[in-house]
């Protein structure tokens, strides 16, 4: 005899798991604008300056938006990489490429 599903319970975990994801996405993006400083503008100036990318039609300025913000994550990585390398190690790296103690 086949087993019979709980649509229910399936449906509040799946519901729970969205719950999640949805706060986890705001935590992320209330950690970028803290990384980024933006947290140094006030509410009503960080929205005005989102809503303005959000409706610019301007191709150039968003590409030239979108290499800086791949920048700042590259380099948010290499920083990354670079604790873990120092606490794994004990050595460092300058940014000459010499190894420092």
């Amino acid at each position: 005899m086949r087993k019979v599903r709980d649509y229910d319970a399936e449906l509040k975990a799946l519901s729970d798991k969205a719950r999640l994801i949805k706060a986890r996405k705001v935590e992320q993006l209330g950690a970028l604008v803290t990384a980024t400083g933006a947290d140094m503008l006030d509410a009503a100036t960080l929205a005005g300056v989102l809503l303005d990318a959000l409706e610019s039609s301007d191709e150039k300025a968003k590409e030239a938006w979108a290499s800086k913000g791949a920048a700042f994550f590259q380099r948010r990585a290499r920083k990354t990489v670079g604790r873990v390398g120092n606490k794994r190690t004990g050595v460092g790296e300058e940014r000459g490429g010499e190894a420092t103690r």
